[in-house]
């Protein structure tokens, strides 16, 4: 995680960002520490990432890399603004240990386009990533890839429209359907038929931007519709207001990057 000691909104390069809105930086340090402390709570290692002044969207701490069985794709952004932020994520992997760190050839932005379920790498496009990193993805971590096309720009990457909730079950997932184009929500419905399907309201609440440890689900307060549904299947809902943090598009799993070793 990275503390959002710099964050602001003076750019826009998705539609939740509007720069004449200001951030409350205050509230936001405090929400941001009360996700930190409930990651404590539970149990959870969090490692801290030195935010810059220059990056104000280090806070969205998922997008720097993927880190799957202790090997690290680093991330090539989109969008110059987040460029720095590929090198501080690759610097922090190479000086804790992270001995097999590779920069990528071509455009992704981390654990915002890629999800890991216990059979498949689920991987979105459409907005940010390029389709040539599912390839890439593929060859470095050695796991199938489903490609997802993302069709709404207001779910721009694939963990603002699908969350993972148990990655040692192939059907534990739940998403925004109309997020994506219709080939990939048939493709979603045949991979996953037990899935949790969000409507509208709990999506735009950032819903699928929660993380899961396979038993409690870290999801926005909000999103009150996902409560139930997810007491039903056995997990147990911990609702977090990230309300100033979505101000920049992001939300629970945007501020968490998860180390898989």
């Amino acid at each position: 995680m990275c503390p959002p000691e710099h964050f602001r909104v003076t750019y826009s390069i998705n539609p939740w960002m509007d720069p004449g809105k200001p951030v409350d930086l205050p509230l936001a340090i405090a929400q941001w520490e009360h996700l930190r402390d409930r990651y404590l709570e539970l149990g959870h290692t969090v490692e801290v990432l030195e935010p810059q002044p220059d990056l104000p969207d280090m806070v969205y701490a998922a997008n720097g890399a993927t880190v799957v069985d202790g090997r690290v794709l680093g991330a090539r952004f989109a969008h110059p603004e987040r460029a720095g932020e590929a090198v501080a994520h690759r610097d922090w992997y190479l000086s804790h240990g992270f001995a097999d760190v590779r920069e990528p050839e071509h455009i992704n932005e981390g654990e915002g386009d890629f999800a890991i379920t216990a059979s498949w790498l689920l991987a979105g496009r459409g907005f940010r990533s390029s389709p040539l990193s599912h390839g890439e993805v593929q060859e470095f971590f050695g796991r199938p890839v489903i490609g997802l096309d993302l069709v709404d720009p207001r779910y721009y990457h694939l963990d603002t429209a699908l969350c993972v909730l148990d990655d040692a079950v192939d059907g534990a997932v739940m998403y925004y359907p109309e997020a994506f184009s219709p080939g990939s929500r048939a493709v979603l419905a045949r991979l996953f038929p037990d899935a949790i399907v969000a409507d509208a309201a709990d999506a735009r609440a950032f819903g699928m931007n929660s993380v899961s440890d396979g038993h409690h689900v870290l999801v926005p307060q909000a999103a009150q519709g996902l409560f139930e549904p997810l007491r039903k299947r056995g997990f147990e809902p911990v609702g977090v207001d990230l309300g100033e943090l979505l101000k920049g598009g992001g939300s629970v799993k945007c501020c968490t990057a998860e180390l898989r070793s």
